[in-house]
């Protein structure tokens, strides 16, 4: 697997200037049936499930859907969220893992299934691909509240993909989602991972008690929008961002320089550029991809 996420051509990711996002409201609405299916959440599987469905439609328009749209839902849970995306989507793919909760998502959107409107699949989303799924690249948008427990390891399954979404929007973690926009200008393999392919920005924080159960943590909508592979000139240049970016935060207090030395990459002509004493953290997305042109 890879890393990921930029910013279009010619700006730099880094500093966003954008205004902090709205705290959304965490009223509890139980109009939609969905929500009354009885199923306990099982910690093995990282389950929060949502319970807002303004959230819900939240989460949905952060997406801009129309009926052109195919989207893949990951761990579609009670369904609050996939009854959003079937009213506004073409078409919904959804992967449930949960033996019970599949079941009972079948019985729920047997209609929606019927007409062809949401197909279900009973599967782990980071052991299946998205061409099994027969989704093509660029051609659909992933949209679910993840696991916090594999957030990172399905952002890195779908985004370095031969087979890539065109957008993401992700309900994880406040302060994974901030990690990932690196706010105070420190970058980590996780935000150049996601800047190397797409442009990260935050849409709105969920509170904690918008879930059951309740996680210990408030959420952040993080939208990944251009995702394609445009930064980087080959496959080579692609694996190459990466060993370096990997190398470079071996040992994250130690100098890019050094770390670069401790795995016997030729840093002279890749760093001739950069401060002698700068630190992975402090290189900017561009950069990384330049150095790794070489």
């Amino acid at each position: 697997m890879l890393c990921w996420g930029l910013t279009p051509p010619n700006t730099d990711p880094i500093h966003p200037h954008r205004p902090y996002p709205q705290t959304l409201p965490n009223t509890t609405e139980t109009s939609f049936p969905e929500i009354n299916l009885i199923m306990f959440a099982k910690r093995s599987l990282g389950q929060n499930f949502l319970t807002n469905p303004a959230i819900a439609r939240t989460i949905a328009g952060a997406a801009t859907l129309t009926k052109s749209d195919v989207v893949l839902e990951i761990g579609p849970g009670k369904g609050i969220l996939t009854r959003e995306l079937v009213k506004r989507a073409g078409r919904v793919v959804a992967i449930e893992k949960d033996d019970a909760l599949y079941e009972g998502l079948h019985s729920i959107f047997a209609d929606d299934s019927a007409r062809g409107a949401l197909t279900l699949y009973h599967a782990d989303a980071l052991k299946i691909e998205p061409r099994e799924l027969g989704l093509q690249s660029g051609a659909f948008k992933i949209v679910a509240n993840i696991p916090y427990n594999i957030t990172g390891a399905l952002i890195r399954h779908f985004l370095s993909n031969n087979i890539q979404p065109s957008t993401m929007v992700l309900l994880v973690q406040k302060e994974v989602a901030e990690r990932i926009l690196a706010r105070d200008g420190k970058e980590s393999i996780l935000s150049l991972s996601v800047k190397a392919y797409g442009t990260p920005s935050i849409k709105g924080i969920v509170k904690a008690g918008s879930f059951t159960p309740a996680p210990k943590v408030d959420s952040a909508i993080l939208v990944v929008d251009h995702i394609s592979r445009n930064h980087f000139v080959n496959a080579a240049h692609e694996a190459r961002f990466f060993k370096y970016v990997k190398a470079g935060f071996a040992q994250k207090r130690k100098t890019l320089l050094r770390n670069f030395a401790n795995a016997n990459l030729t840093s002279d002509t890749v760093l001739a550029d950069l401060p002698k004493e700068v630190r992975a953290e402090d290189v900017t997305p561009s950069q990384w991809i330049e150095l790794a042109r070489h």
